[in-house]
């Protein structure tokens, strides 16, 4: 069940009225049957995934909480258990296939080897969710006793799919507070859905096309349109993401529950790690916490700091999808935060130079370089094939051939919608990136909360108006649910 369709329009009010007409002690238990019935939507026979795991982390992390000898190996050995399925589901069709490419660069042979397994929805995120979890009881903080309680913290239906990925002490707190309806909780949700909607229905879904006409024959244009293609895309998936965790945390919000923000305006960064301070948040951080710190942090030194660095950006990259282009993505951005953290060293020598950057026109300056470096590493995300990429990356480094070539001229004969597009998309992300500096400053920073009713109401209807009137063909699922 998408956000986006009609099916959900209906599914989320029905379920809001039920929660504020129940009696307290039925209201969670009829979330968490609505949000297995959520899930259950997409291909019902993953229930039998997410409900045993979510019993076996449940009795597993009441049983690592009262465990006194070999709590190490039994806490290592819940990690092992979440990781190997989601290997299983996610991650075997990938190592079988690199193993028969392996095969055939050694041996000449092409063996036709598949394991085909259906990713299911949002295993990725529920997963992370379990090992956040253990990770927590082994640091000492208490086990969730009621079991409804923790599948609920794991299948609650807005975050359920694509996160933000919850921190299970704030949100049981929630869970547990005794709440009554308010107006502000609707005053705030119905906002942050309208704009969530927009932005992925009226800006993602429109990039979209302009990007896959790109995409198409990626080798027929030159640089100036790889460039506008890269830029294309890295408006596409923000937009796409930041709406759906739009649509999450404005869902979430109809029933008095808060999540955390996922992003904070990622494109005004002025370096690369504050990116990643600014983008997908809840991931970043929870890599931070769970992957980085443990793999010895920033505790062993210089290079050994770098080395964490990179294995958690590589790694980070893997969990996004099982591809090598993913781990390349990933690679790359480890890279640029270990030349970062090695170039801000160097720099403290260099008092002239700080002060160059630490001006107006060198944040400036580092703001759109660290744009330009961001959408260089969005071509790896995009193109699935890394010979590919890497073809696409040099293009637009050296600028060679800086125009369209004479291939790409017969290719837009046979595509005349093409020649049309490219001034148009230009002008359409130029626009959108003055509009999107305003308005995603006043949603990430909550300034709607503040903003007068009636201002904050025809905001709305000129929002729901603009997504109907322009409301594109095609509605693609959002980026981040095969993650």
């Amino acid at each position: 069940m998408l956000f986006t369709t009609f099916q959900y329009a209906i599914f989320l009010p029905a379920i809001v009225l039920l929660y504020w007409v129940l009696p307290r002690s039925l209201r969670l238990p009829m979330l968490l049957i609505a949000s297995y019935g959520f899930y259950m939507s997409w291909i019902p026979a993953f229930i039998l995934l997410i409900l045993p795991l979510t019993f076996f982390n449940w009795v597993y992390g009441r049983f690592l909480n009262g465990c006194t000898t070999h709590r190490k190996l039994v806490f290592g050995l819940g990690i092992a258990a979440n990781l190997l399925v989601l290997g299983v589901f996610k991650y075997a069709d990938f190592a079988v296939r690199s193993l028969a490419e392996l095969v055939h660069v050694t041996t000449h042979q092409s063996p036709d080897w598949a394991v085909n397994v259906i990713l299911p929805l949002g295993i990725s995120f529920f997963t992370f969710e379990f090992i956040h979890y253990l990770f927590e009881i082994h640091k000492g903080n208490k086990p969730i006793d009621s079991f409804v309680l923790f599948a609920l913290y794991a299948a609650f239906f807005p975050t359920q799919i694509a996160g933000p990925i919850k921190r299970y002490p704030d949100f049981v707190e929630q869970m547990l507070e005794e709440r009554k309806l308010k107006l502000s909780y609707f005053d705030e949700g119905i906002p942050l859905i309208i704009i969530g909607l927009a932005k992925k229905l009226l800006l993602a879904d429109s990039l979209a096309v302009f990007v896959q006409m790109g995409m198409a024959m990626p080798s027929a244009y030159g640089a100036v349109e790889m460039w506008l293609f890269a830029y294309a895309f890295a408006f596409q998936i923000y937009f796409d993401f930041s709406g759906y965790t739009d649509i999450a945390r404005g869902s979430a919000m109809l029933f008095g529950y808060h999540i955390p923000i996922n992003f904070n305006m990622p494109y005004i960064a002025s370096n690369i790690a504050d990116f990643w301070r600014r983008w997908h948040i809840s991931l970043s951080s929870w890599l931070r916490d769970y992957l980085f710190i443990p793999l010895g942090g920033s505790r062993g030194g210089r290079w050994a700091t770098n080395r964490n660095l990179l294995a958690t950006m590589a790694l980070g990259g893997l969990w996004h999808g099982a591809s090598w282009n993913f781990v390349i993505w990933g690679i790359f951005h480890g890279a640029l935060l270990v030349g970062h953290r090695e170039f801000v060293a160097w720099s403290q020598a260099v008092p002239v130079l700080r002060t160059a950057l630490d001006s107006r026109f060198g944040k400036m300056f580092s703001i759109f370089f660290t744009f330009q470096l961001v959408c260089i590493g969005w071509v790896f995300f995009r193109v699935q094939d890394p010979k590919v990429s890497i073809a696409i990356v040099k293009k637009m480094v050296f600028l060679q051939p800086i125009f369209t070539s004479i291939e790409a001229n017969q290719f837009l004969v046979l595509n005349q919608k093409l020649p049309i597009a490219v001034p148009v998309a230009l002008a359409m992300i130029i626009g959108l990136l003055v509009l999107n500096i305003p308005i995603s400053w006043a949603n990430e920073k909550g300034l709607f909360r503040k903003a007068p009713p009636v201002l904050k109401a025809a905001f709305c209807a000129l929002t729901v108006i603009l997504v109907v009137t322009f409301l594109p063909d095609s509605n693609p699922p959002f980026i981040y649910f095969q993650f």
